[in-house]
């Protein structure tokens, strides 16, 4: 064997060396294993292939989602009538939706459709019993419908519900004072003012009714 030939055998044995080392050590790219990105909005491809580039898709509204958007925006321009049209739309496609049925129930309020404001709030209440936001707001609506003892018995539940919610005393209280029951309805204002002071309304109803006391 020549010196030029052991040469060769030295550098083939080496490069198998090196080779066969390479494969068992498992640093070697693996077939069928995906890249993972190393930060969560890693992209794939960038400027120098824009093909390969991943971005996010734009989530667009629900159908629900859509009809409630247009409610508001018709509330927000007085137009109860389109809000009503777009709350009823969404009322069919779910109808224990709870979003669009205290909407409906606000809207029917404000246009003195009171009979249909009371179905939604009762609605309401047989998708949850606890909601003490739509006991209230039936009690609101049966005191527009002179039936007054319903009415009670709902502000009474959302006052037992929320205790520490002022509000729920003050609407207590202005039914209260429709009804001619003065001193109940001056309690309930001091314990609505009492719990929120921001509400000056309940502060000028207790000054009202203690002057007329005197």
């Amino acid at each position: 064997m020549t010196t030029f030939q052991l040469l060769l055998l030295i550098i083939t044995a080496g490069v198998f060396w090196l080779f066969f080392k390479q494969l068992f050590s498992g640093n070697h790219p693996k077939r069928g294993v995906d890249f993972e990105a190393k930060v969560a909005d890693e992209q794939i491809g960038g400027i120098n292939r824009p093909d390969k580039t991943f971005s996010k898709p734009t989530v667009e509204p629900s159908r629900i989602e859509q009809l409630s958007i247009m409610a508001d925006e018709a509330v927000e321009n007085g137009d109860f009538e389109e809000a009503k049209k777009a709350l009823g739309s969404a009322l069919i496609i779910d109808e224990n939706n709870m979003d669009a049925l205290q909407k409906m129930g606000y809207v029917c309020m404000q246009t003195g459709e009171y009979s249909e404001a009371k179905e939604s709030y009762e609605k309401l209440l047989s998708l949850d019993e606890n909601d003490d936001m739509a006991h209230v707001l039936l009690a609101n609506t049966l005191h527009k419908l002179g039936e007054d003892e319903s009415a009670v018995e709902h502000h009474e539940k959302a006052i037992k519900l929320d205790p520490e919610y002022g509000p729920h005393h003050f609407n207590y209280a202005n039914t209260l004072y429709d009804l001619g029951r003065k001193e109940e309805a001056l309690s309930g204002y001091k314990k609505a003012y009492e719990l929120d002071n921001s509400l000056t309304e309940a502060k000028d109803m207790i000054a009202q009714l203690e002057n007329t006391n005197d």
